[in-house]
């Protein structure tokens, strides 16, 4: 069957960068700025973001073109006779599923959010009341299970139209607003009359902000965030290399991904830190930076509402892209094992997902019990302890050792896919890098995750 490809390669660039951008660069990427020294973390931050992410990530564009096929097949015509790379598929494949299991209940809450700013259900709260209010979304179940459904339905709807028609389209149009809606909401903070300090902390890197912190605590953070911002190592990224024509060299387009979604990260901070700064509000205060912090920042501006809103519809526009993207991988798999058409895979998964999100939903109120990891763990933390500390960075670690071992792909054949087409081509010289150096690196983060995690 002939495999389906991209309209156009605008296409190709906002649906991967799509992928990419998601919670992490909006939500986490200013807390851990924030917690880690701001400009000195960011300037870190980007060194990685060019030795780590972009070769992972030219790594996978280069296996599923080269491949033709979804992370469940990836290995198909590509991996030895007798070898037992493919197992590594089943894991890929699980990844994405458990992925979403929680993401879409947390693409839910953005929803739930710009619908409560939109209508005034937040003006007029302090701290206090808002910070209730979070507490009240993730007890009251059957509201969660409503905007979670909502956000299953709009996957399931746009990746049943197919590639170009649903999933490319609505993409395509979803990402362009959140980046008219970022850059609005940058420039519009940039004027805060006391936002100045905000600025320079986050923009001008400083020794003295390292050593407070601490050198190795400032590296692994942005080590770590540099990694994980590209959604790396499941195959999230295989699928739309599988979806690309030969004309354009991979290097090339995964700088092109990695600078959008870096891009997405720095605008996020533009946003956050001079309004912080402005109120007299702490950067460093966590996840609640978002659900908690900035709604009352929102509440004591000038046309708090209309920013509060368009914030919330731009948290939710980069949830909604990272949820479809990855539902069009999973519809993808299930094509190639099962032989369901785009239709009937996105109706099953639909389904199958209305039920796995559950546990996540029920993870805050109705089994809250449940604590895998003692007193304030819940389900979530499980399952993104599952996707982030050992499905990603061992994913990556597989995939690159695949792509540089004499008994995996190999360096030539990796080489003659990357470069094939006009662009940055990967040099030659780079393969003492990517096949020695690498790996280890991507095995130190997973190592020092889990200690960190338990720690």
């Amino acid at each position: 069957m002939q495999r389906e490809k991209l309209g156009s390669r605008l296409g190709f660039i906002l649906l991967s960068a799509g992928c990419a951008i998601g919670i992490g660069n909006v939500w986490k990427f200013p807390y851990i700025t924030g917690q880690n020294g701001g400009g000195i973390f960011v300037l870190l931050y980007l060194f990685f973001l060019i030795i780590l992410g972009i070769p992972v990530m030219t790594v996978e564009f280069a296996l599923g073109r080269a491949s033709q096929k979804s992370p469940a097949k990836i290995y198909e015509g590509l991996a030895p006779k007798g070898s037992k790379w493919h197992i590594h598929s089943y894991f890929a494949v699980a990844g994405n599923y458990i992925l979403m299991m929680f993401y879409m209940v947390v693409a839910g809450w953005m929803l739930r959010y710009f619908v409560s700013t939109a209508f005034g259900g937040l003006e007029g709260m302090n701290t206090a009341a808002i910070e209730a209010d979070f507490e009240s979304m993730l007890t009251s179940w059957p509201s969660m299970i409503i905007y979670t459904f909502l956000v299953i339905i709009i996957a399931a709807v746009v990746c049943s139209a197919g590639l170009q028609k649903g999933v490319e389209k609505v993409t395509k149009y979803m990402m362009l607003a959140l980046l008219f809606i970022m850059v609005a909401l940058a420039v519009r903070n940039l004027f805060f009359k006391s936002g100045y300090e905000g600025l320079r902390f986050y923009l001008m890197p400083s020794i003295e902000n390292l050593k407070k912190v601490g050198v190795g605590n400032v590296i692994v953070a942005a080590m770590n965030q540099a990694f994980f911002t590209l959604s790396l190592g499941m195959g999230s990224m295989a699928i739309f290399g599988s979806y690309l024509k030969k004309d354009r060299s991979l290097m090339g387009e995964s700088v092109l991904v990695a600078a959008l979604d870096t891009f997405v990260a720095i605008a996020s901070g533009l946003i956050i830190f001079p309004a912080c700064a402005a109120y007299d509000v702490s950067v460093d205060s966590g996840p609640n930076l978002i659900f908690v912090t900035l709604p009352n920042v929102f509440n004591n501006m000038p046309f708090g509402r209309i920013f509060g809103s368009l914030f919330f519809v731009f948290m939710s526009f980069a949830a909604l892209t990272t949820v479809i993207t990855v539902f069009e991988n999973i519809v993808a798999c299930c094509n190639e094992l099962f032989g369901w058409s785009k239709k009937k895979a996105s109706v099953i998964n639909g389904l199958l997902f209305t039920v796995l999100t559950l546990p996540c939903v029920f993870g805050f109120n109705l089994l809250s019990g449940f604590t895998p990891f003692g007193k304030g763990s819940n389900i979530m933390d499980l399952e993104d302890f599952a996707v982030s500390n050992i499905l990603l960075p061992l994913g990556a670690f597989i995939f690159v050792v695949f792509t540089t071992s004499k008994k995996g792909w190999g360096w030539e054949k990796f080489l003659e896919e990357a470069n094939t087409g006009r662009g940055l081509k990967v040099p030659r010289w780079l393969k003492g890098y990517m096949a020695y150096v690498l790996p280890v690196i991507i095995l130190g983060l997973f190592v020092i995750g889990i200690y960190n995690f338990f720690k």
